[in-house]
Parts: C-alpha cells; sequence; structure tokens
C-alpha cells in the first residue's frame, strides 16, 4: 500500500474523542445503564479512552468490555477453518443496558453486524449504538454510526488506518492507497 495522507494527528484524534465521549453522555442523558463494548483490536483501547473521558468530566466510571467477533465473520472460513474461542464472555452484564459498540472504522458494517450478534448472544440489551472513530462510507448492510469521529469519504482503493498508542505506539488516521 502507497501512503496517501495524515487525515488526523494525535492531537486531532483525541478532540474527536472528547466530542464522541460528550456525545455519548448527551444523547443517553447521562451515563446511567451505559456500557463501552470495544470490538477487538482497536476499539479496546479507544472504548477505554472514551471511558476515561467520561469519568474525568462526569466522574462516573463506564464500564468496559471487549468483543471478539471471529466465530461471527461472515467470512469465517477465509479467517480460519477451525477458529479458537477468545472472549465469548463479554465479561459484563448488557441485560437491559445501552451498549455502545466501539471501533475504529466503519465501512462495509459486516464488523459491526457481526459485533451487535456478539452481544445479542450475551445478553438482550435496552440499547445498542455505534460509536467510530471513521466512517468512511460504502456500506454493503443497513447501518449507520450514532458516534463519528470523522466521516471520511473514501474510493474502493483506499485503506484507512487508525493507530493508536496502545497498539501502534503512535495516534493517528493515515489514508492509504492499495
Amino acid at each position: 500500500m502507497k501512503f496517501k495522507s495524515q487525515l488526523l494527528d494525535d492531537k486531532a484524534l483525541n478532540r474527536s474523542l472528547i466530542r464522541v465521549a460528550h456525545e455519548v453522555v448527551e444523547k443517553n442523558k447521562g451515563i446511567d445503564n451505559v456500557v463501552l463494548v470495544g470490538i477487538k483490536r482497536r476499539g479496546m483501547p479507544i472504548a477505554k479512552r472514551i471511558s476515561k473521558l467520561i469519568e474525568d468530566f462526569e466522574g462516573v466510571s463506564v464500564p468496559v468490555a471487549t468483543v471478539d467477533i471471529t466465530l461471527y465473520r461472515d467470512d469465517l472460513t477465509k479467517v480460519n477453518d477451525m477458529p479458537i474461542v477468545k472472549d465469548k464472555d463479554l465479561e459484563i452484564n448488557v441485560h437491559n443496558k445501552i451498549v455502545v459498540l466501539v471501533d475504529d472504522v466503519l465501512f462495509t458494517g459486516r464488523t459491526a453486524r457481526a459485533a451487535m450478534d456478539a452481544v445479542m448472544a450475551a445478553g438482550r440489551p435496552k440499547m445498542v449504538q455505534l460509536l467510530v472513530v471513521v466512517d468512511r462510507g460504502h456500506r454493503e448492510l443497513p447501518i449507520r454510526a450514532d458516534y463519528v469521529g470523522k466521516n471520511i469519504p473514501t474510493s474502493q482503493n483506499e485503506v484507512i488506518q487508525v493507530e493508536v498508542k496502545e497498539i501502534d505506539g503512535i495516534d493517528g488516521v493515515k489514508i492509504f492507497e492499495k
């Protein structure tokens, strides 16, 4: 892949996360019964950051869990013939909670749909919302994000990469050309 552009630096990414954290609180009229579920891999550190930001300005911690959608992927045969079950238990109760799924990039909608399936298998939430750092368009399923850090229209030949310090050693959003 060929590097095309730096779309967000660390400060711009942080501002986006601060904004969406406030939006979560505003839309839900507080954080009662709100839980954050980060979609592995980069969704988890982003969910933890959002929880910390909310705690900083609300004074209350929002529970965070991880969902590994490996078993729910509709392209499972391409991933592995005999996948290993990881994090089958969300480690938090989602029954009658407002579950905010957190992911780095929303593209076709398949990952978000698979994550919703995993959450529904764990319990019956009151509501499921979706928070993404980047919405790049090209949906194949009728899924939209409730909270978006940045809308970045892309072509099919482009790839968006969200980088987080916890995994990549740096924060930012880059675009590459295939």
